[in-house]
C-alpha cells in the first residue's frame, strides 16, 4: 500500500476525527484558515501533514502506540519526497524512520495535554480582555520580553481568542491560541506567557481560565502542547484541569 497525497477533507476529518485531542491541531488545519498552507499524505488509516505556513515548514506525524508501526510505514514512503530542510512534531519511536535521509536535532520531549477536568477552571478568578490587531506592537514588545523565540502567527489574534492582562497600559499577561476551530471543535492553547516582573502572582493562570472559559463556548476539546521539562507550566495547566494524554518530539531535519 502506497503513501499517496489526500485532498478530501470529509475522509482526513474522520481519520482525524478518530482521537481528536491526538490531533487537534490537524482538525484545526482543515480549516479554510489554514487549509491553504497544507499537504496532506495518507497510507491506509494513517495520515500525515506537511504544514507550509512556517518556514522551514513543519511535518506533524502522530499516531497512538497500536498504530506507530503503520505511521512508520507511511514516513518512510514519504521522506523522499519531503523539503530538504524541515520542522518535524513526531510520536515517540518514529523519528528513527527518519534519520537515513536527515540529521536530526533535537528539540526536546512535549506533553500534549487536554482540558479534562474544566470544573478546576474555577479554582481561579478569570482574567483577561479580549486582544485585536491594535494590540499587536504591545503583544510583540511581550513576547520579546517574555518569550523570544515563540512561534506567532499573528493573524491568529483575528479570532478573537487571544485575552491579555494589562498593567499601567502595558501587557503584562496574555494566553491565545494556535489552533481555534469551531467547524472541527477544537482549539489548541499557544503563545502563553507573562513578563518576568509579572511572574508569581497568578496572572498566567488566570488569563489560561479565562481563555478556556471562552473557548469551550464554542468547541468541545481545549489542548496544548508543553516543553515536559517546564514543569511550572505543566503545573499552572494541572491546576485548571490539564492532564498530559501523549507525548511527542520536537525536530528540526536537514538532508543529509
Amino acid at each position: 500500500m502506497a503513501v499517496r497525497p489526500e485532498h478530501d477533507r470529509t475522509v482526513l476529518a474522520r481519520l482525524l476525527g478518530r482521537d481528536p485531542v491526538l490531533h487537534a491541531y490537524q482538525l484545526g488545519d482543515l480549516d479554510d484558515f489554514f487549509w491553504p498552507y497544507t499537504s496532506w499524505f495518507r497510507r491506509g488509516e494513517q495520515v500525515a501533514l506537511l504544514y507550509h505556513g512556517v518556514d522551514p515548514p513543519t511535518l506533524l506525524a502522530f499516531a497512538a502506540p497500536a498504530d506507530t508501526a503503520a505511521l512508520a510505514a507511511l514516513l518512510a514512503d514519504l521522506a523522499p519526497t519531503l523539503p530538504a530542510r524541515l520542522y518535524a512534531h513526531l510520536s515517540p519511536g518514529l523519528s528513527d524512520i527518519l534519520a537515513g535521509s536527515y540529521r536530526l536535532d533535537p528539540g526536546g520531549l512535549h506533553h500534549r495535554m487536554a482540558l479534562t477536568a474544566p470544573a478546576r477552571l474555577s479554582v481561579v478568578r478569570p482574567e483577561g480582555v479580549v486582544l485585536g490587531t491594535a494590540d499587536l506592537p504591545g503583544l510583540r514588545r511581550l513576547y520579546a520580553q517574555a518569550y523570544p523565540g515563540n512561534w506567532f502567527d499573528p493573524r491568529m489574534v483575528d479570532t478573537g481568542q487571544y485575552l491579555g492582562v494589562r498593567e499601567d497600559g502595558e501587557l503584562v499577561a496574555v494566553a491565545g491560541v494556535h489552533v481555534w476551530s469551531p467547524v472541527y471543535r477544537v482549539a489548541a492553547l499557544g503563545n502563553v506567557t507573562t513578563h518576568p516582573r509579572w511572574r508569581g502572582r497568578g496572572l498566567g493562570a488566570a488569563v489560561v481560565a479565562a481563555l478556556c472559559v471562552r473557548l469551550r463556548e464554542t468547541v468541545e476539546h481545549v489542548t496544548l502542547n508543553v516543553k515536559a521539562d517546564n514543569t511550572a507550566a505543566v503545573r499552572l495547566y494541572e491546576r485548571v484541569g490539564f492532564t498530559r494524554v501523549a507525548d511527542y518530539e520536537e525536530w528540526t531535519l536537514t538532508a543529509r
